[in-house]
């Protein structure tokens, strides 16, 4: 295990100054170029840990003093936490590269370190699939993927002693243990873990042996576990008292397996749900048992005629510990086993025949098609129905029911946010996603229809304490009193446009959203374009909070940094509380940080930055933020700071120094007005040591707004995109244009878009008019793909996955959802706005496949055969239809991958090829074997080894 104690950042700093001449990046160089991810700040603000993870390699976790006075290293590391006092850090160890391509998953070793901030003490602990810390940080839980042998030993070695890495394999914490398929059909599936549980203090350790669940309440003084052992003996619910580490059963039983469980914050309560272990898994039928740990009592909530509890029943315990929230599924009755034969007469009976027949029947009436009921059948499967139960009277409530099967889970007292897309289901397939909203009233179940047919990505916000609710509808702000029933257009007055002013899609526009609400229900702020708002519920008046300086200066505001009380609930602020604002400027597409009070007009700007920020962590009960700048030319370092001076912000880590041995480039914005004369922006990336008057191979990359990422650092990694900073390294300049759409037009708008753009850079000398490539992804596939159709001005063409024939599909699948496409043309990104049937000229006139014959640009086109967004025949047909002219293309096809290429060999594959394919077409280069002949499906395949 190897440790990194405190480095000075001057020494740091010195390894630049002696650098090697720099040199074009290459693809070995981006395999191993690291990303952060991941950053996690401890409560107290003192430690921050984040994952730096190359692209193809082994992952490392930093660990950083926010002060800066001591720094660690763990190898291998992933999933990194940080207990609330900074004392302590756990981490996942990944197994290495080499070991995960060449053994199975299964073979791989789980283990964890735990790092002791303080001493730079390690510990590891093997076979460990996953960790938890108590909420204080005092305390740690270990899960054992296996059955935890007594003789399990720990590994500790000091901060000197430590050298080296141990391999394991990344796990997210989870608390269960048994699997969650509906096809597990015995106890078999319920079986637990050991977990071990530390002391982190005294080192004091307790082991549990067949544990399902386990959780901490908030407090830090109890653990409570679920053990399910076999059928002949004890379920056990086990309190843990955490300060001497005493156990006490809560509740046992020899024929009952205990399934979900929660614990109330204070401790009080602990409640499960459980079944007879001796039934099958699927169709267990639970009851809900509530047991009261000071006074030592229990009660039991069994089913009832129409709703009862199953292995997918959730709890969770309001703040307060007075509610009990719990998911119920409706009571069925005993479902008919198919039928089989019994006497050589069933195999001649029809009735039992036909119950054996393998058929799915589309009716018109449908409200999903079936696609998409196949595709949400498991999830359905495992679908409960929220109810509560009050404490105080022991009375349960029905929330949610089939009609109205969406609660939102909320502390509000009276009142919860409920909604609805049933009547919406089967119009979903062309006109998009509705839903009807209610309130229901958490103490008798009762439902207020408040909003119908409301857009589901416009869904209203209820205040803290259920006062009020506000939403958004056809370009307005709506604020509604529950107690009234009455409703106030809060923006009737205001001249400032609440809806998107950018919205380019055959729909009505939304609007920008909503900000926290005050805590105790008096205001609520509200975002325009660039502003915001604060509205106070009593006056129903409002006023711009950024004081109209984000109109003005044509920068948008939004509130960051907030803290969240409770990870299931939304933040809140407070009357004359100072918040943190992001800003961009949508002029120079630079990030600001800004500060504002709550109640009072006015913003005052913190921080100047010609960068890109983007705020990743707060602390819970600090005021530290962790952030990252970067550009083009900086890598995205995390920074933190107090939220109140984000200027005065300490530089973590380094990792911009992988930057330095390269020829890296620049980006600058450009403007130029399109075909119709509206005017645009795009991002120039120039290539590495650019020479002014000296024309350029350019590759255009693109898909809708992209001026927006001038000050992005590029993204070091093999996709489906191009790597700009391998390009711009090899010689390469970058166009990276924004596009405005016409509704009815999507085709053309972008060629307009497109031809202007690069007609713009050829005049500003950079660009070779005979060198121009264009490459593009998804929406962006088609697009590239529609431009050669209309323009010669590119002289190779890369289109990923692009639709080729709007009129096949518009009624294809996206196999990823199960949903059907037509909703994209007549609603959405496709914006056609008109059904094929009512506009077919349109459809026509918006395919790249009835304009094949114009094209003369040589056209590479790239498929997964298993695409779960777009039909991978849509690239089928492309390629034909161009066979069938006689046109210059060729086409990968890429097996078993979706939408966006998953496997690494595949990723670097296209990323050479598509590479190849431009340095022929625009440099020159010979063209590859696989280009100049293709590649036959004997030669494809793989050959035996000779013996």
């Amino acid at each position: 295990m190897k440790l990194f104690n405190l480095i000075p950042l001057a020494v740091c700093l010195s390894l630049s100054a002696h650098a090697a001449p720099q040199r074009a990046l290459s693809l070995d160089d981006i395999m191993h170029f690291e990303t952060l991810q991941q950053p996690v700040i401890s409560d107290n603000g003192a430690v921050i840990a984040v994952q730096a993870t190359p692209d193809r390699g082994d992952s490392r976790a930093l660990i950083r003093f926010s002060d800066n006075r001591k720094q660690y290293e763990i190898a291998n590391g992933t999933n990194v936490q940080v207990s609330a006092d900074g004392k302590f850090v756990v981490a996942t160890i990944e197994a290495s590269l080499f070991d995960r391509e060449t053994k199975k998953k299964d073979d791989l070793p789980h283990q964890v370190v735990l790092l002791n901030t303080e001493n730079g003490k390690q510990q590891q602990f093997d076979k460990v699939d996953s960790a938890v810390f108590s909420d204080d940080g005092h305390f740690l839980v270990l899960k054992f993927d296996v059955a935890k042998a007594e003789s399990t030993e720990t590994k500790t070695t000091s901060p000197a002693a430590q050298s080296g890495s141990s391999a394991l394999e990344a796990s997210i914490v989870e608390n269960n243990a048994k699997t969650d398929s509906a096809q597990s059909q015995t106890e078999k599936a319920d079986k637990g873990a050991d977990i071990q549980l530390i002391n982190l203090a005294t080192d004091q350790q307790t082991l549990l042996s067949n544990v399902t669940q386990f959780a901490f309440d908030k407090v830090a003084q109890h653990l409570v576990a679920v053990v399910n052992q076999d059928n002949s003996q004890l379920h056990q619910v086990v309190l843990v008292t955490l300060d001497n580490q005493q156990q006490r059963p809560l509740y046992s039983s020899k024929n009952e397996h205990i399934e979900a469980l929660a614990i109330s914050d204070n401790g009080q309560y602990v409640a499960v749900t459980k079944g007879m272990a001796s039934a099958l898994r699927y169709g267990r039928e639970h009851n809900l048992l509530l047991l009261d740990v000071q006074n030592n009592q229990q009660q039991q909530f069994a089913p009832t005629k129409k709703w009862t509890y199953n292995q997918y029943s959730s709890l969770q315990f309001s703040k307060d510990g007075q509610r009990l929230f719990v998911g119920r599924v409706p009571t069925v009755g005993q479902q008919a086993e198919l039928a089989d034969y019994q006497n050589p007469n069933d195999v001649f009976n029809p009735e039992i025949i036909t119950a054996k027949k393998q058929l799915r029947i589309w009716h018109g009436d449908d409200a999903k098609i079936k696609p998409q009921e196949v595709k949400e059948y498991e999830q359905e499967l495992k679908r409960t129905y929220l109810a509560v139960l009050h404490l105080d009277s022991n009375k349960v409530v029905q929330l949610a029911d089939q009609v109205v099967p969406d609660v939102t889970y909320g502390e509000q007292a009276h009142f919860l946010l409920a909604s609805s897309d049933v009547p919406y289901q089967k119009m979903v397939t062309w006109a998009g996603f509705y839903r009807d909203v209610y309130l229901v009233d958490v103490n008798n179940g009762n439902k207020t229809l408040v909003l119908t047919q409301q857009p589901s990505d416009a869904m209203p916000t209820l205040s803290p304490n259920a006062k009020f609710l506000a939403y958004y509808q056809q370009g307005n702000v709506f604020l509604f009193d529950v107690a009234s029933q009455r409703r106030v257009n809060l923006s009737v007055n205001i001249t400032t446009p609440f809806a998107d002013e950018d919205h380019d899609y055959p729909s009505a526009a939304p609007g920008y959203g909503f900000g926290p609400w005050l805590a105790d229900d008096s205001a609520i702020t509200v975002y325009d374009k660039y502003d915001v708002w604060q509205f106070n519920t009593a006056s129903k008046q409002g006023f711009m909070l950024t004081n109209g300086e984000g109109r003005k200066q044509k920068t948008q505001f939004r509130l960051v940094g907030l803290v969240k009380k409770d990870e299931l609930l939304p933040a809140v602020v407070n009357n004359a509380e100072t918040v943190l604002l992001q800003g961009y400027n949508h002029l120079s597409k630079a990030d600001g940080f800004f500060s504002a009070k709550i109640g009072v007009a006015g913003v005052s700007r913190l921080t100047e930055s010609n960068s890109k920020l983007t705020l990743l962590a707060r602390a819970n009960k600090a005021a530290a933020v962790v952030f990252t700048k970067q550009r083009y030319d900086l890598y995205p370092d995390l920074y933190v700071a107090d939220n109140t001076s984000p200027q005065k912000a300490v530089q973590l880590t380094t990792l911009d120094k992988q930057r330095e041995p390269f020829n890296w480039g620049n980006a600058e914005l450009v403007h130029w007005r399109d075909g119709d004369g509206v005017k645009m922006d795009g991002v120039l990336i120039k290539p590495a040591n650019y020479q002014a008057g000296k024309q350029y191979p350019t590759l255009v990359y693109f898909y809708r707004f992209m001026s927006d990422r001038l000050y992005a650092f590029p993204d070091m990694k093999l996709n489906h995109r191009p790597n700009f900073a391998w390009y711009a390294d090899n010689g390469y300049a970058i166009f990276l244009p924004d596009i405005r759409f016409e509704i009815g037009y999507p085709g053309i708008s972008s060629v307009k878009a497109l031809t202007a753009g690069v007609q713009k850079l050829i005049e500003m000398g950079v660009t070779d008019p005979d060198a121009v490539g264009i490459q593009g992804h998804s929406w962006g596939g088609y697009q590239s793909a529609f431009a050669v159709t209309q323009t010669n001005i590119f002289k190779a063409v890369v289109t990923g996955a692009p639709v080729s024939n709007m009129t096949s599909a518009y009624s294809g699948i996206r196999h990823g959802s199960g949903l059907a496409r037509q909703f994209q043309y007549e609603t959405g990104q496709s914006r056609i706005g008109e059904s094929l049937f009512a506009a077919p000229q349109k459809y026509i006139e918006n395919s790249p496949i009835f304009y094949v014959d114009r094209i003369q640009t040589p056209m590479m086109i790239m498929f997964g055969d298993k695409d779960d967004a777009v039909p991978w025949e849509q690239g089928v047909e492309l390629y034909l239809a161009m066979r069938r002219a006689g046109k210059d293309v060729v086409f990968l096809q890429y097996q078993d991958e979706p939408h966006h290429l998953k496997k690494y060999p595949n990723k670097l594959d296209y990323s050479i090829k598509m590479k190849q394919y431009f340095d022929h077409y625009l440099k020159g280069t010979p063209a590859p074997d696989w280009l100049r002949q293709g590649e036959s499906y004997q030669e494809y395949k793989p050959k035996p080894l000779s013996s």
